[in-house]
């Protein structure tokens, strides 16, 4: 062992009565670090936490991407797009693509005998992924959607099922209007989910892919377009470039043109409120850093001034300048660290508790989802502890050149 270690080791486990201020400055410093280290991941966690579950559901009603007409008819309702398997083998061919699914679109009207509710019928068939509908739902059954016969059940929210006053198994009546009738069917609720991003729940309703297709007219192989997942979320823009290219401006059998679309483009919205987030991210790595800095170099500070003899001391007897600064490097390392791995034990613990048991619970209504979230995100948290032990050890670095101000019979007489 080192000089300069050894008599860091002796100062850092001192329990000598006149260092009255030195210890509890060493605790804070140590205290610093720990809670900035506390609070930075504990905001990482739940951050990335909540905005997963966000993008999860947003995902999770309108797919990764979606190739849809660029068309119109005169009601402003998109024009079906052939959903052929020459459309699905282009998709396919963009590479990174996990699932596609066709659906079909139809906006109507539920009725009971106090109220009625406009709403939009997602017609799915045997392709349909229904794993997120599934996750959410709450009451009943989700039944076998097809695109080759009717199952007259519908899928309805708890937000609809609630202002409705439906229940499962319940039969209601809807109405959908053409261009010159309306068309009226009776359909069984089957099922009610709940995923609280209020913006789809109170108006997204599933039924089979065959009965949307017939009110809207169409033919088995017309859909409002294709529903595609990818392999990597974080590629999705890749994958939405590739498929612009190559299915943009190209036209069915009826004229219209395909347009690919990502999920940020269809919900831009609650993404770029998400973004926001990331900004307040930061600002609070670079607050907790600031606190953790300042208390570290106050500490360091403290313990020298207290300390200032033995400096004295050191000098007179010819030690070096960098060998005392050593000295205090290698003790406030030492402080850093400990601060550091009481940080990542408490933050890691009380995350794992919030993640098992959901302990902290938050208004649904507001924030899309009724408790806190976290997410382990362990390259960040190990990005937290690099980036504060550098800054750390440059603070120190930098504080330890008080070492080099004084002659040796001037510090020896300091009190």
């Amino acid at each position: 062992m080192s000089l300069s270690r050894f008599i860091a080791q002796r100062i850092y486990s001192s329990r000598d009565n006149k260092q009255k201020v030195s210890r509890p400055a060493v605790v804070i410093a140590m205290l610093g670090v720990c809670v900035g280290v506390v609070v930075m991941i504990i905001s990482i966690a739940v951050v990335f936490g909540f905005k997963n579950e966000v993008t999860s559901k947003v995902v999770g009603f309108n797919n990764d991407v979606q190739v849809l007409s660029l068309m119109q008819n005169e009601r402003g309702e998109l024009l079906p797009v052939i959903t052929n398997d020459s459309l699905r083998n282009v998709v396919e061919s963009a590479g990174g693509i996990r699932h596609i699914e066709e659906f079909a679109i139809k906006v109507g009207m539920i009725k009971t005998k106090e109220d009625f509710r406009a709403v939009q019928f997602n017609g799915v068939g045997e392709d349909f992924d229904l794993s997120f509908f599934k996750t959410y739902l709450r009451e009943g059954e989700i039944p076998k959607f097809s695109s080759k016969e009717s199952s007259n059940k519908i899928v309805v929210s708890r937000k609809i099922a609630t202002d409705l006053s439906l229940h499962v198994g319940d039969k209601v009546y809807t109405y959908f209007v053409n261009e010159t009738s309306m068309r009226a069917r009776r359909l069984e609720v089957s099922g009610i989910y709940e995923t609280n991003l209020s913006d789809y729940d109170k108006s997204i309703v599933l039924t089979d892919i065959y009965t949307v297709r017939r009110l809207n007219g169409w033919s088995d192989d017309e859909s409002s377009g294709f529903h595609v997942s990818v392999n990597d979320f974080n590629n999705v823009d890749f994958v939405v470039n590739r498929l612009v290219s190559l299915v943009n401006h190209n036209y069915d059998r009826n004229g219209c043109t395909y347009g690919a679309f990502s999920v940020k483009d269809v919900a831009p919205s609650i993404f770029a409120w998400l973004s926001v987030l990331d900004t307040n991210v930061i600002l609070i790595l670079v607050l907790m850093l600031c606190v953790s800095t300042f208390t570290i170099m106050s500490g360091l500070l403290i313990v020298m001034l207290e300390r200032i003899n033995m400096i004295g001391m050191l000098k007179a007897l010819g030690t070096s300048n960098f060998t005392i600064r050593k000295i205090f490097m290698h003790f406030s390392v030492r402080v850093v660290g400990e601060g550091l791995l009481l940080g990542n034990v408490v933050a890691l613990a009380l995350c794992w508790f919030q993640w098992q048991f959901h302990v902290l619970h938050l208004d649904a209504s507001v924030y899309y989802i009724n408790y806190v979230p976290v997410k382990f995100e362990w390259l960040m948290f190990l990005g937290v502890d690099i980036l504060t032990l550098i800054i750390s050890c440059f603070v120190i670095f930098g504080s330890s050149f008080f070492m080099s101000i004084g002659k040796p019979a001037q510090t020896m007489k300091f009190e």
